[in-house]
């Protein structure tokens, strides 16, 4: 792999536990007013553009914009280490009140934050916090069934039905699905080589209504590192071919860990900037998504 580094060490490094940090470390002045949608930044095209340039996205390691289900919230991961040697993965969220976006809270990586279509759960790889009113549940065990020390859980998504698909970096660059049964949690399985080809195979991203999966992966007759891939449910509930999302965009660096905004509107994907870490949020339109559908 080329551009941002070598990406297996990359996932290792961005699991690495942390310190605590106060959430009243840093105060809301170091981000302008923002006002109104989608933090008060002018929709893209159809060709993906730095989201919130020089404000969220800037010289540095800026990574995993998410927008929580209603979009009001916005979530977003910095370093915030003072020794280049050190490494601080903090979890920065803003809130929408009165059409002015605050930072409201800040904490600790502990997995790449996911929300469950309704809003109500954070997934964080092998844990999740649960809403309880304006704030979050301490972090809890999906279980055993997740929690095992032979997996190495970046990202987990999950369905409306309830269906988990995440990757696992110990297992050489896998995706694995565990559906629900009659009510009954299924024991995950490894997914097909639709999804399971090339390398660093990571960061799935399945819609809500199962109809699509999103991830990221290096793929021979890609643009040269790490691209985002789609692949849509067939009638027979099989994952259809999996396909290159394409130049608009894809670039010659590394582009990885999309996510949909709740609305329907909008991707929001990582793009490596340069080799030095420099990491940055893009977005663009999810119309994008219909262009790439297999036509019946």
């Amino acid at each position: 792999m080329k551009s941002i580094t070598n990406m297996s060490t990359l996932f290792i490094v961005l699991l690495l536990p942390v310190l605590a940090i106060s959430n009243n470390s840093y105060s809301q002045d170091e981000f302008p007013v923002l006002k109104g949608p989608y933090m008060g930044q002018k929709p893209p095209g159809l060709v993906a553009e730095p989201f919130a340039p020089g404000i969220i996205s800037k010289e540095g390691w800026e990574v995993e914009g998410v927008f929580a289900p209603g979009m009001k919230e916005f979530y977003f991961i910095l370093d915030r280490a003072t020794d280049a040697k050190k490494f601080q993965p903090t979890v920065i969220g803003f809130r929408q009140k009165d059409n002015v976006w605050k930072k409201y809270i800040e904490l600790p990586r502990r997995g790449e934050t996911v929300f469950s279509p309704d809003g109500k759960r954070w997934h964080m790889a092998k844990g999740y916090k649960d809403r309880i009113g304006d704030g979050w549940s301490e972090r809890k065990s999906l279980g055993p069934m997740f929690d095992r020390k032979d997996w190495g859980i970046m990202r987990l998504s999950a369905s409306a039905k309830g269906t988990y698909v995440f990757d696992d970096y110990k297992s050489k660059d896998m995706i694995r699905i565990s559906t629900i049964k009659d009510g009954i949690r299924q024991v995950p399985t490894k997914m097909s080589s639709v999804v399971n080809t090339g390398k660093w195979t990571a960061h799935p991203f399945i819609a809500p209504d199962e109809n699509y999966l999103i991830w990221d992966s290096e793929r021979e007759g890609g643009y040269g590192d790490t691209d985002l891939y789609i692949s849509f449910k067939q009638k027979d509930g099989s994952w259809g071919t999996a396909i290159n999302m394409g130049d608009k965009i894809n670039s010659d660096k590394a582009d990885f860990y999309a996510s949909v905004t709740s609305d329907g509107k909008f991707i929001l994907f990582n793009r490596g900037m340069d080799d030095k870490g420099n990491i940055d949020i893009y977005w663009v339109d999810a119309q994008i998504i219909e262009t790439l559908r297999p036509k019946e």
